[in-house]
């Protein structure tokens, strides 16, 4: 599982002394656990997918506080922040390109927006923006 490449990372940047590194993962598998023990109240199991969108959250997160910290003049936490977000990312799948979601999109039979939406929810879910898909469905 994914969660256990993220616990190995954390615990070498530890070993490396490289706190900010392993505050980034930190902040990753303390969100899963938080997920986790919500989900196991409603007897759900976590999975990757839901882990993924932890990280794409994350990322969110940081791109925020990034363009922040910029603004304030603060350049070199905002140089610390996108390491963050590149050591991150690492974990996540190849995203699927604007071309590949299109020619997707026009081998399904109903190409009605629901339908385009269900349909990537169910096979392609934290492999692509929902809202690039949306946009591409819509504008054909």
């Amino acid at each position: 599982m994914l969660i256990e490449q993220l616990q190995k990372a954390n615990i070498a940047a530890m070993k490396e002394h490289d706190n900010n590194k392993r505050a980034v993962l930190s902040v990753v598998i303390s969100a899963y656990k938080a997920l986790s023990i919500d989900l196991r109240a409603s007897n759900k199991e976590i999975t990757d997918n839901d882990l993924i969108r932890i990280i794409q959250k994350t990322i969110k997160e940081l791109d925020d506080e990034k363009s922040c910290n910029l603004s304030a003049g603060r350049t070199e936490r905002a140089e610390e922040i996108e390491i963050q977000k590149q050591i991150i990312s690492q974990f996540l799948p190849k995203m699927l390109s604007s071309d590949e979601i299109k020619q997707i999109i026009s081998s399904l039979e109903d190409k009605s927006i629901p339908a385009v939406m269900k349909y990537f929810k169910a096979n392609y879910d934290g492999q692509v923006d929902m809202g690039l898909v949306n946009k591409i469905a819509r504008n054909g």
